[in-house]
Formats: structure tokens, C-alpha cells, sequence
């Protein structure tokens, strides 16, 4: 049996357009997992340019890779400014339910 062989798969790197970006995030958000967004905003500022990122935001470069790293619990206060440095904006929508806004 031929041996398989795998390469490592990096999101950064195929996030080009702002729709690609937009839509991953959206994705992230929809799963409802935080840690799922965390790192879904880490592999696009990644995409951007870490340095680039930090420079927008005021924070330290090695803060946002360790905030916004799979293990990383950023405050929202730097999930919004990473978002605003990303030329992105959260929008709210309802959900159509039952239980809430009769």
C-alpha cells in the first residue's frame, strides 16, 4: 500500500479578498464556538500581517499572536480593534425564534 502523504494547511494563506475574509469569519461567528472565532481572527490577521495588525491596533505584535492563538482569551476590547484594523465591521441580525421578540 502506498504511503500517504500529507502537507500542512495553513487558512492565512488563502484568505485574499476581503469577501474570502468576510465569509470566514462569518463562519467562525455562525459556529457559535469562541474559540473557534479566536482563531479564525488570528488566521486572518496572520493573512494581513501580524506587524501590520499590531501597528493599527496600538497592541504588541507577540500580544496578538498569544491572544489570538487557538489557546489565546483576548478581551473583546481587542477582538472589536483587531476587527476595525481588519476594515471589517460586526453586524447584528435577528434569528428567527420562537421564545424571543413575540
Amino acid at each position: 500500500m502506498k504511503k500517504l502523504q500529507t502537507y500542512p494547511w495553513d487558512a492565512a494563506e488563502h484568505l485574499e479578498t476581503k469577501e474570502d475574509i468576510a465569509a470566514y469569519l462569518e463562519a467562525a461567528l455562525e459556529d457559535g464556538d469562541p474559540n473557534l472565532v479566536v482563531a479564525a481572527l488570528g488566521d486572518i490577521a496572520r493573512s494581513k500581517g501580524m506587524t501590520h495588525i499590531a501597528r493599527e491596533t496600538g497592541l504588541g505584535r507577540e500580544s496578538l499572536y498569544k491572544a489570538l492563538s487557538s489557546e489565546g482569551n483576548p478581551e473583546f476590547a481587542t477582538v472589536l480593534k483587531v476587527i476595525q484594523a481588519l476594515d471589517l465591521r460586526l453586524r447584528v441580525t435577528p434569528v428567527a425564534s420562537p421564545s424571543i421578540g413575540k
